[in-house]
């Protein structure tokens, strides 16, 4: 079922369908499996023989790598205020976030786009379309095959369109949620389609299972804030130029991942091809008793069709491997996939049959490091729009009393790109050198300003008590 046919009979425009068609094409490679590339013909000679091209899966690999780079279990969301720390850790916790946040961001390297959609679970709607009895907040994340901008400024979407596709029983259910700025404030309207054989008929949320709480009326939200947030990778689309989505973090290095699987297909095959054989002729194959010599599931030993004059009876063939060549043409290609990727050269070594991320101090100039920071600015942005989303709906139907505009910050695991190690002992041996006060040394060591810093750092009296003196008063 055609989502932007259906957006356009309700009214609304989005962007060319082909650019989903582009989305599903960057995926196949995510997958590793690409028709008339992974699986092809060739000609033998006599006819033409169907082949399944062996791969190295690098397009997973460099998702998964910049999903643990920027979103690993060491990133930390600070609020300034307890109260709004706690609500948004409680709301992180009950949707699994951290966990979920990386598997979104390799998904959305290999769709190019992602969004985090906060809802209100338990709620009714009133009469006059507002919310009411909700509890509970839910997080959806969905990647760009299911995100259909409806306005947008430059690259900031400010109106779009989610779908999803909902089984039950069998039957395929299209379930499209709107969020659309109607008078100055944004409305949420919910709608779902019987998707089986393409039919396209509206129906009820109370008629499909597990779904029968979702309100049919429009949702008022009495905001001009939207209750989404889009995220993607901080590369330019070259694609096309108006065009708010982001693209895959391997869309320009598409001929170095057919180059990987390429060389490692020929690699794979060297070993296939280059096996050792054992020519066998006719005639002593079998004893003077008629029974065969040699066991006919063993496939080391290839009966020749007739005896060869002046030939030897058993003729071994041991063909040389070109490991050493091949394994070069590997590494020379991902070090150009490694460079196109944004990690710098090297990032990725080909060592006895498998690839493995090469472990390395990275400094401040190096590319990886760039790299990194440049997509922390988006990344970060996303995350600081979350949690001032998540307290808008806090106060509006959870709890109240949440400042809505507390200050937020977003502290990455620079630990992957820093050697940590270093830095701490160059700050021991300022500190023991008079180079720098305790207050500051612990606002380095411990990342906190040092005004905070200065207030938990232990008094005199703390020092002294229990070394066998007694209290200090």
């Amino acid at each position: 079922m055609d989502v932007t046919t259906k957006l356009k009979e309700l009214g609304y425009t989005t962007i060319e369908e082909s650019w989903y068609t582009r989305v599903e094409e960057w995926q196949k490679w995510y997958r590793g499996n690409v028709k008339g590339f992974h699986d092809y013909r060739v000609w033998n000679g006599q006819k033409k023989v169907n082949c399944q091209r062996y791969s190295l899966g690098m397009a997973k690999k460099v998702c998964e790598d910049w999903a643990n780079l920027l979103m690993n279990e060491k990133v930390v969301i600070t609020l300034e205020g307890e109260k709004e720390q706690e609500f948004v850790d409680g709301v992180f916790t009950a949707n699994n976030f951290y966990a979920a946040m990386n598997e979104l961001q390799e998904r959305g390297a290999a769709a190019g786009t992602y969004a985090i959609i906060p809802r209100i679970t338990k709620a009714a709607v009133n009469d006059r379309g507002e919310l009411v009895n909700g509890g509970e907040i839910a997080l959806d994340y969905v990647t760009a095959e299911n995100i259909f901008p409806l306005a947008w400024t430059g690259r900031k979407i400010s109106e779009c369109a989610f779908a999803c596709i909902h089984t039950v029983d069998g039957v395929k259910y299209l379930y499209l949620q709107l969020h659309t700025l109607e008078n100055g404030e944004y409305t949420i309207t919910n709608r779902i389609y019987n998707a089986t054989n393409g039919s396209g008929k509206e129906v009820s949320f109370a008629d499909v299972k597990g779904l029968e709480s979702v309100p049919d009326k429009p949702i008022l939200t009495h905001s001009d804030k939207p209750q989404f947030v889009v995220g993607r990778y901080n590369i330019v689309n070259n694609i096309e130029d108006n065009n708010p989505m982001g693209i895959a973090v391997y869309v320009n290095a598409l001929d170095q991942i057919k180059g990987c699987d390429i060389v490692y297909d020929s690699y794979v095959n060297e070993f296939i091809l280059g096996k050792k054989r054992v020519m066998v002729q006719p005639s002593v194959t079998k004893n003077v008793d008629g029974e065969s010599v040699f066991d006919p599931n063993d496939v080391t030993f290839y009966v020749l069709p007739e005896d060869i004059q002046d030939g030897q009876i058993i003729q071994p063939i041991d063909m040389s491997l070109r490991v050493d060549e091949h394994q070069a043409g590997i590494q020379a290609q991902l070090d150009l996939l490694s460079a196109k990727c944004g990690f710098g050269e090297q990032h990725y070594k080909f060592n006895e049959g498998n690839v493995a991320t090469a472990t390395q101090i990275v400094s401040e100039n190096s590319t990886l490091f760039r790299t990194v920071k440049k997509h922390e600015i988006i990344l970060e942005d996303v995350l600081i729009e979350l949690c001032r989303i998540l307290l808008r709906l806090g106060n509006a139907y959870v709890t109240s009393g949440l400042n809505e505009d507390v200050e937020i910050s977003v502290d990455f695991d620079d630990s992957i790109i820093e050697d940590r190690a270093t830095d701490e002992a160059r700050v021991y041996q300022m500190l023991a050198a008079g180079l720098m006060k305790r207050d500051e040394a612990r606002s380095i060591l411990m990342n906190e300003d040092v005004e905070t810093a200065r207030a938990a750092l232990p008094t005199m009296r703390d020092l002294t008590a229990g070394e066998g003196q007694g209290e200090v008063e």
